[in-house]
């Protein structure tokens, strides 16, 4: 064959000799392998294990800022999340003892090994804290271990997203700038939607704001994300995804400015917090299945590869509308 792409250059104004090859697939089978994931035990390790990290770092917060109760509140939910979050990639992963075996070796350039480390330092940390915090007893060695927790806690919350985009799945590998963004944004609307509903409303003026500034900057990367996305944006807006994602929107909206506006009553802070937790998980499960989505249709992986080779190709751009 000849043409843009086959051998050689083309002349600006040269029409190809032959007409450009539509994208396809044997009997329109997926390009990629679609991961063989549950979404329930990995997009809930998401979701858990962001509440983790960004409740950790909140709790460091309060307990810096003379609020007890909302410190010790909120390192027993990292506590709580963080092991359910291990019991959900244990339960995917088949066998404990392969969790173990990703700690033999130590090797940057692998996210899962990575985030297998992050968890084994995290957790005894978090458990250290919350203890200390319950039982009054080690004072120090609870403030060091709250300090290990908020430390460690933003890697904890944004390793995930690292983890998803370095895989081949085109709704989150081509998102791989902004999904770490927006997974922190996301975690820390979590973190202050629980602190909200297990706090005192009179400690609460903190969770309050941090609420309003995650929702906006949730809001703000998860529109550069489909924005850049191009074409395969349609898994974030479409089908099941879609309707789990406008959900989250909603849901982390309305709670962060119900915080703002009512969040020194104690029944409306629950209710906004309760909301805030709903849209981060929302956020979380609908990432998961746009990705999915954009395994099992071939254009999502074939289409952006062909822009990329050929960007000045006029038709590369109308090929991506045609099918939008």
């Amino acid at each position: 064959m000849t043409g843009p792409g086959q051998g050689g250059r083309r002349r600006r104004g040269e029409q190809p000799v032959v007409p450009r090859a539509e994208f396809g697939s044997y009997y329109g089978r997926p390009v990629i392998k679609a991961p063989s994931w549950a979404a329930r035990d990995i997009a809930g390790y998401f979701f858990l294990g962001g509440l983790a990290g960004a409740g950790s770092v909140l709790a460091a917060g309060a307990q810096f800022t003379g609020r007890p109760v909302t410190a010790t509140a909120l390192k027993v939910s990292s506590l709580t999340a963080v092991s359910l979050s291990a019991a959900a990639l244990i339960h995917d992963l088949g066998r404990p003892d392969r969790f173990v075996n990703m700690l033999r070796v130590f090797k940057p350039t692998s996210p899962m090994n990575m985030g297998s480390w992050l968890l084994s330092l995290y957790g005894p940390a978090a458990g250290a804290a919350a203890a200390s915090a319950v039982t009054g007893r080690l004072p120090r060695l609870g403030a060091a271990a709250t300090g290990a927790a908020a430390a460690l806690g933003p890697l904890v919350t944004t390793y995930t997203g690292v983890l998803a985009a370095d895989t081949a799945v085109p709704a989150w590998h081509e998102a791989h700038r902004e999904l770490p963004y927006l997974f922190a944004a996301s975690a820390t609307a979590a973190a202050a939607g629980m602190a909200l509903a297990v706090a005192p409303a009179h400690e609460n003026t903190p969770a309050r704001r941090t609420a309003a500034l995650a929702a906006l900057a949730d809001t703000a990367v998860s529109r550069a994300a489909e924005h850049r996305l191009g074409p395969v944006a349609e898994t974030w807006r479409e089908g099941r995804a879609g309707t789990l994602l406008r959900t989250a929107r909603l849901l982390t909206a309305s709670g962060a400015a119900g915080a703002s506006l009512l969040g020194d009553r104690r029944a409306a802070a629950v209710a906004c917090g309760l909301a805030l937790l709903a849209g981060s998980a929302c956020t979380r499960f609908g990432v998961f299945a746009a990705g999915l989505a954009s395994a099992e249709d071939p254009k999502y992986t074939v289409e952006p590869q062909r822009e990329r080779r050929d960007p000045r190709d006029p038709r590369a751009g109308s090929t991506s509308q045609g099918s939008s």
